[in-house]
């Protein structure tokens, strides 16, 4: 049996490694095969979609509809900003860091991106980064921090044992994100300084000149497009073959597609050309333009707008495009899209109506998403969430039970309603996290976590139990870095567990290796969703990354090591 979980579970590495199937089937399609094969009864795989930590979690991400709503967030984020860097990029880091702790990150950094952007005192790409990374470590704060924390608490509570409370993790997660802030200050001569303001996005822009339009048959001097400020014309697309430069004199036919590249709030300034089209964009300039970034889980990676079906698909056309640093070139419908790609859309009525956009998409704009609550409704759903908090802190209402009622608070109250939350219902997660419960436990029972746990004992038993303590500390962080966060904990978690048995230890030290290794995704933008969030929008290269994410990483995992084992014994 054991050999059996071992391949599959090879398997679902690379799988998961290859980012070509999404995650939540690969999860949830193993966990169904161990069923089909008899290595897990029905009522054990079904009990881990409704652990108490699970449902925790989306309660959780669900309320973060509502947090979005509040304008505390903004108008508190607005007074880090000051002419010295040192001390705007502290301020972020520990502002974004303390929030971090209680909301859900994804939201929190989609909040700050567009702030920072609007900063008027150092480049945008300067603070995006350590804005994420300040964002991973105060999820390291509390329990319901990160969904790796809560996934961790699963997995106890699956397996008999007492669950973690609301700020067992405070003790190495405070420190954390103090001295992680202070490490930002050094990775910042690793940034790029671009110096054009962020909020101007140099976008790759799409227009075609339609029959009949006054432009044919002028050059491009005389029909002024070189005078548009904000708009320049790189490039011509003529039966399929591409001009560029584009010089002052060349002649303008009908059907040329013109490619802009500049600020996408500018966009009007085409609408004074006659009959010049945006590609894929059917109405006309005053529909709602909405920024997304493609998810590493999205169905489009690797196929074009034209062969995705991307109108009918979403409700949405899409009008730009940009990638990180790099200049694009040809039909924005003939580029196939990758993980990152900042799209801008038109959008119809029923887009956020469409149950794939949160898939496929991690929406940067709020423009149209959710109606700002009002400064007394802000009170009350931030005076409602420390409530809530403070009586599970005092042990007075379970925190699952308080987040239950707030929620229907919120949908009774018309803070929150229905159809948001189907729309925004985390499906993947919820899938990823249950399957994992089941996957876990099976690699418990059939003996190969015992296994992998006495290889680990022969590898590091020379170094006691704190050899072992680093060794899978070690493994998670590996493991977050190739896969997802939550992958990495639901294949660190079981070798933990009884590695923790061998030694006779505490289980304690054992299981917050792998919350900490778990969140510790520094050095790659597609392993986590908030650096994935700031890839594109602050011009990053990989190389960034990895120069940025080596520093962070060493001061993290040094932190970890040593003050886990002091906060928790063996």
């Amino acid at each position: 049996m054991s050999t059996i979980v071992a391949i599959s579970l090879i398997i679902l590495l690379a799988l998961l490694i290859q980012n070509k199937i999404r995650t939540s089937f690969l999860f949830f399609g193993l966990v169904l095969l161990y069923y089909f094969i008899d290595f897990i009864s029905l009522e054990k795989m079904l009990s881990g979609f409704i652990n108490s930590s699970l449902v925790t979690l989306l309660l959780l991400l669900i309320l973060s509809i509502v947090f979005e709503k509040t304008s505390y967030l903004t108008i508190l984020s607005e007074k880090i900003f000051s002419k010295s860097y040192n001390k705007s990029l502290l301020k972020l880091s520990l502002f974004t860091s303390f929030f971090s702790a209680f909301l859900n990150n994804t939201a929190v950094v989609a909040s700050m991106i567009s702030v920072i952007k609007k900063n008027t005192y150092h480049s945008p790409s300067k603070l995006l980064l350590p804005l994420s990374y300040a964002a991973i470590f105060g999820g390291t704060i509390t329990l319901i921090g990160t969904s790796t924390n809560l996934l961790v608490n699963s997995f106890m509570i699956e397996n008999g044992l007492e669950p973690l409370a609301l700020f067992d993790f405070i003790y190495v997660g405070v420190p954390i994100a103090i001295v992680g802030a202070f490490s930002l200050l050094f990775i910042s001569r690793f940034l790029p300084d671009i110096k054009t303001s962020f909020d101007i996005e140099e976008y790759f822009i799409e227009a075609t000149v339609e029959e009949g339009s006054n432009l044919v048959g002028k050059s491009v001097t005389q029909n002024k497009l070189r005078k548009l400020e904000y708009l320049f014309l790189s490039e011509i697309l003529r039966e399929g073959k591409i001009i560029s430069p584009v010089t002052p004199n060349e002649i303008i036919q009908q059907n040329d597609r013109l490619l802009f590249s500049g600020d996408i709030k500018q966009i009007n300034l085409l609408k004074q050309f006659d009959k010049l089209k945006l590609e894929n964009h059917t109405h006309n300039f005053k529909d709602e333009l909405v920024e997304v970034i493609v998810s590493n889980e999205s169905t489009l990676l690797g196929s074009t707008i034209k062969e995705s079906n991307f109108r009918s698909k979403f409700n949405a056309s899409v009008v730009a495009l940009k990638r990180g640093d790099e200049n694009l070139s040809g039909k924005i419908s003939e580029i196939p899209l990758q993980v990152g790609d900042n799209l801008v859309l038109s959008i119809g009525k029923d887009f956020y109506k469409r149950d794939n956009i949160k898939k496929n998409f991690f929406l940067i704009t709020q423009i149209g998403i959710n109606d700002k609550l009002n400064s007394t409704q802000s009170a009350l759903v931030v005076l409602g969430f420390v409530g809530v908090l403070l009586l599970s802190i005092f042990e007075i209402v379970p925190l699952v039970k308080g987040l239950f009622a707030l929620v229907a608070l919120c949908v009774v109250m018309s803070f929150l309603k229905v159809e948001e939350i189907k729309r925004r219902f985390p499906y993947e997660l919820f899938l990823i996290i249950g399957s994992a419960l089941g996957i876990a436990s099976v690699m418990i029972q059939s003996g190969l976590a015992n296994d992998l746990a006495t290889l680990l004992g022969y590898l590091f038993g020379g170094y006691g139990v704190y050899g072992a303590f680093i060794a899978i500390y070690l493994l998670t962080f590996l493991l977050t870095e190739m896969i997802t966060n939550n992958a990495a904990v639901a294949l660190a978690f079981p070798i933990a567990y009884s590695t923790a048995l061998s030694f006779d230890s505490s289980l304690t030290p054992f299981i917050m290796a792998v919350a900490y290794g778990a969140s510790a995704s520094f050095m790659i933008p597609f392993g986590y969703q908030t650096n994935l969030m700031v890839y594109s929008v602050g011009g990053y290269k990989i190389k960034t990354f990895i120069k940025s994410g080596a520093v962070v990483s060493l001061v993290y995992s040094t932190l970890v090591i040593l003050l886990v084992p002091l906060v928790f014994q063996f």
